[in-house]
C-alpha cells in the first residue's frame, strides 16, 4: 500500500471516528434533553424522594383521669439501647471496655466479664445492632447514655437509642379492663378495649409533619425552622371512676372470690341520680397462677340468666298493672308447683306455707312469684313482656364499648323463642338473659324514683382547663312505673335486708335495700358436669335516700359447704362497699353562723389594732394581752420577741413609751 493509500485510510478512519463521536454526542444531547424536559419531572421527583423526606412528629396521647383527678392512664417514654460495635475506634473501644462493662454490671446485675465477652464478640463479628437493654425509663436511659464509650455518642461511641411511647396505668391492675387499651395485633387490626379504645379519637390527637433533607453520614436535617404541620396533642378524658370507691369495690370482690374459690365475678357501683359509674371491677381466676386478674369486662359483656333478681320485674308489672297488691296471699304448696310437667321449687324445703306477695318477694319464694305472674298474665303474656320491652331491657344499653352483651327476652308467639313454660320460667329469672349492668340499671331506676338512666363511664373531654365535650345524664325511660308502685317496692326491698333473704347483711348503722339472686346455670345439660351457680345481690343505699346503687355477681362459687346463695356469697361484698363508703368517706358538714360576730373576739381584735396604731416606733403596753397577740403585735412592728411561760403577758423587758429600733429583742414573761 502506497503512502497515498495510507493517508486515505487514515483520513477515512478519522472521519469515521469523528462521525461516531458526533453521533455519541448527539445521543448524549438527546438523552440530556429527554431527561431535562421529557422525563425531568420524574427524575426530579425521584431525587427529591431520596434526599428529602417527610418525617412524622408523633402527637402526645391524652391522659385518662378519675373523677377525683387521679391519673388512670398516661403515656411515658420508653427506651431501647443497642450498640454498633463497628463504630468506635479500636483505641476507644479498648480504653473504655472495662469501665463500660463495670457500669453495665452495676446497673443490670450481670457480672462485668459477661458484658466484656458480649461486647468483644460483637466487635469481632461486626455486629452493628447488639441489644444492650430494653424497657428503660428516661432516668435509666440517661444513666446508660453517660456510661464510658457510650458518652461519646452514636458515631464515636456506637450507642443506638430507640425511643417509643408506652401506656401506663398508675393505679395498677385495678379497673384495668374498663380503663382499657388500644393495641395493634399481628394481622394489622387494631383491638380497642374499654375507655381507651372507645374514646381513642379524642385521646390520639393529630401527628405533625416535618420536612428533612439528607446530609452526610446518612443524617437528616430539617429544611425549615417551622414544621410542615404542627402536632396536636390528644385531649384528656375525665372518667366517672372514683378511685376511693374503686379500691373498696375491687378488694371487697377479690376477698370474696378467694374465699369461695369462684371462677369469676364482677361488681359495679353507680351514682343514683347521674348514672355515673363510680366503680367497676371484673376479676377472673387464672388457673395456672391461682390469682385473679381483669381479663373480661363481665359486667358489660356477660349476658346470663339472672335468677331471683329478675323478680323485681314481676313486682313492677303486678303492682303497676294493678293485678294484685303486696298483701295478696298465696299458698306455696309445700315449696313445689308444676307447669306443663315442669316443676318450680323453692330453695326452702317445704315451702313457706301461705304468705303475702310482699313477703314472698322478701324471702324470694319462686312458687309465690310464679303463681302471681302466671295467674294474671297467662291469657295475655304479651302484656307482661311488653312492659319489659318498654323499660328497654330487650336491647343493649348502647354503651361506647365493643362487645356489650345482648339480652334475650322471649317474645310471645315467636317460633323458637316462646313455649308453654316461658312465662312461669321468666317469672323467677330463667329463660331470659341480661347483663349485670342492665340489671343494675333497672334497680337504679327504682332508687331514682322511676327514672331509668344510662350508665356513664366518662363525664367530659378536656383540653387543659377547657371542656371540649360534656356527657350529661341520658334518660332511657323517664318513668318505668308509678310513684305508688315505687314506694311499695322500696319498702319490700328494704325488708329483704331487714327480715328476708338478706337479713345477715342488716346493720343498724346504715340502711340498705336490695334483692338476692341465686341462679343455676346449665341446669338443662344432660351430663350435669357444667352445672353451677351464679350468686348475686343488687340494690341501693341508703335505703331512705339512695345515693348509690350496686350489683355484685359471682360465678361458680365453691359448693362443697352447700353455701352458694346470693346473700352469703355476693351480699357481703355489697355490705362491705356500703359500710366502707359511709364510715371512711370524709365528712363535709356545713359550718353555720360563720359570719356571726362574737363580742369577746371583737374587743380583742379592736384592742390589738389600737395598740399597733398607737405604737409606731415606741414600745406599747402589752401587759395583760394574750401572749400570741403580743408576739404578733411586736413582730409586725419589726421587733424580735422571746417568750417564757404561757398565758397572758405578766412583764415586758422594754417599758412602755421607750423608743424602739428595728430588730430590738423584747422578752415577754407570761403568767
Amino acid at each position: 500500500m502506497g503512502v497515498e493509500d495510507k493517508d486515505k485510510a487514515l483520513s477515512y478512519r478519522t472521519y469515521l471516528t469523528a462521525v461516531g463521536i458526533f453521533f455519541i454526542a448527539l445521543a448524549i444531547a438527546v438523552k440530556l434533553t429527554n431527561i431535562q424536559w421529557v422525563e425531568g419531572e420524574y427524575y426530579r421527583k425521584l431525587a427529591k424522594e431520596r434526599t428529602v423526606k417527610t418525617f412524622v412528629i408523633p402527637a402526645n396521647k391524652g391522659n385518662i383521669y378519675s373523677a377525683d383527678g387521679s391519673l388512670l392512664a398516661t403515656s411515658i417514654p420508653n427506651y431501647t439501647i443497642r450498640f454498633d460495635a463497628v463504630a468506635p475506634k479500636q483505641s476507644d473501644f479498648e480504653e473504655n471496655l472495662g469501665d463500660l462493662s463495670k457500669a453495665l454490671s452495676k446497673m443490670f446485675g450481670k457480672p462485668a466479664y459477661h458484658y466484656q465477652d458480649v461486647l468483644r464478640k460483637a466487635r469481632a463479628n461486626k455486629n452493628r445492632y447488639l441489644l444492650i437493654a430494653d424497657d428503660l425509663t428516661y432516668t435509666q436511659y440517661v444513666e446508660v447514655k453517660n456510661m464510658p464509650l457510650f458518652n461519646k455518642g452514636a458515631y464515636k461511641g456506637g450507642i443506638i437509642v430507640d425511643q417509643h411511647t408506652v401506656r401506663e396505668h398508675p393505679i395498677g391492675k385495678i379497673a384495668e379492663r374498663t380503663i382499657g387499651y388500644e393495641r395493634v395485633l399481628e394481622d394489622g387490626t387494631v383491638r380497642k378495649i374499654g375507655i381507651e379504645g372507645a374514646f381513642g379519637k379524642y385521646l390520639k390527637g393529630e401527628d405533625g409533619q416535618i420536612l428533612k433533607q439528607k446530609i452526610a453520614k446518612g443524617q437528616w436535617k430539617p429544611i425549615r425552622d417551622e414544621n410542615e404541620k404542627e402536632p396536636r396533642d390528644g385531649y384528656d378524658v375525665i372518667s366517672t371512676i372514683d378511685v376511693f370507691i374503686q379500691d373498696i369495690a375491687h378488694h371487697a370482690l377479690l376477698k370474696q372470690l378467694e374465699e369461695y374459690g369462684a371462677e369469676h365475678g364482677c361488681v359495679v357501683v353507680m351514682e343514683t341520680k347521674t348514672g355515673y359509674v363510680r366503680a367497676i371491677s371484673n376479676l377472673g381466676l387464672d388457673e395456672k397462677s391461682g390469682n385473679y386478674y381483669e381479663t373480661i369486662n363481665y359486667a358489660v359483656a356477660e349476658s346470663h340468666e339472672p335468677g331471683s333478681t329478675f323478680k323485681l320485674i314481676d313486682m313492677i308489672a303486678l303492682l303497676d298493672d294493678q293485678k294484685v297488691d303486696t298483701s295478696q296471699v298465696y299458698d306455696s304448696h309445700g315449696g313445689i308447683i308444676s307447669y306443663h310437667g315442669s316443676k318450680v321449687r323453692d330453695s326452702h324445703e317445704g315451702g313457706y306455707g301461705k304468705i303475702s306477695l310482699g313477703r314472698g318477694f322478701e324471702v324470694s319464694s319462686n312458687t309465690v312469684l310464679v303463681q302471681a305472674v302466671y295467674e294474671n298474665y297467662k291469657n295475655n303474656p304479651k302484656q307482661f313482656v311488653d312492659r319489659i320491652d318498654r323499660m328497654g331491657l330487650n336491647k343493649p344499653l348502647g354503651l361506647p364499648f365493643k362487645g356489650e352483651g345482648v339480652p334475650i327476652i322471649p317474645q310471645p308467639g315467636k317460633k323458637g323463642e316462646w313455649s308453654a313454660i316461658s312465662l312461669p320460667w321468666m317469672a323467677f329469672g330463667y329463660g331470659v338473659s341480661v347483663t349485670p349492668l342492665q340489671t343494675l340499671t333497672l334497680y337504679n331506676a327504682i332508687a331514682n324514683n322511676g327514672e331509668m338512666i344510662k350508665p356513664l363511664f366518662v363525664s367530659e373531654i378536656k383540653e387543659w382547663n377547657n371542656t371540649i365535650k360534656k356527657y350529661n345524664k341520658e334518660v332511657i325511660n323517664p318513668k318505668i312505673c308509678s310513684d305508688a308502685t315505687i314506694k311499695k317496692l322500696k319498702a319490700v326491698m328494704e325488708n329483704v335486708v331487714k327480715r328476708g333473704t338478706g337479713s345477715k347483711l342488716y346493720s343498724k348503722d346504715f340502711s340498705m335495700a336490695g334483692k338476692t339472686g341465686t341462679a343455676q346455670a346449665n341446669y338443662g345439660k344432660n351430663d350435669g358436669n357444667d352445672k353451677h351457680y351464679i350468686s348475686s345481690f343488687v340494690g341501693f343505699f341508703p335505703a331512705d335516700n339512695p345515693k348509690y346503687s350496686c350489683i355484685v355477681v359471682v360465678h361458680k362459687p365453691n359448693t362443697s359447704n352447700n353455701n352458694y346463695y346470693g346473700a352469703d356469697v355476693a351480699g357481703p361484698v355489697f355490705k362491705r362497699i356500703a359500710q366502707k363508703i359511709f364510715t371512711d368517706a370524709p365528712s363535709t358538714n356545713e359550718v353555720k353562723n360563720v359570719d356571726k360576730k362574737i363580742p369577746v373576739q371583737e374587743s380583742s381584735y379592736h384592742k390589738y389594732y389600737t395598740q399597733l396604731h398607737k405604737a409606731k416606733n415606741t414600745m406599747p403596753n402589752v401587759k395583760g394581752m394574750p401572749g400570741m397577740d403580743a408576739v404578733s403585735l411586736l413582730e409586725n412592728m419589726g421587733m424580735k420577741v422571746k417568750v417564757t411561760g404561757s398565758g397572758k403577758v405578766k412583764t415586758q423587758s422594754v417599758k412602755q413609751g421607750e423608743a424602739l429600733r428595728k430588730n430590738t429583742l423584747i422578752t415577754l414573761e407570761l403568767s
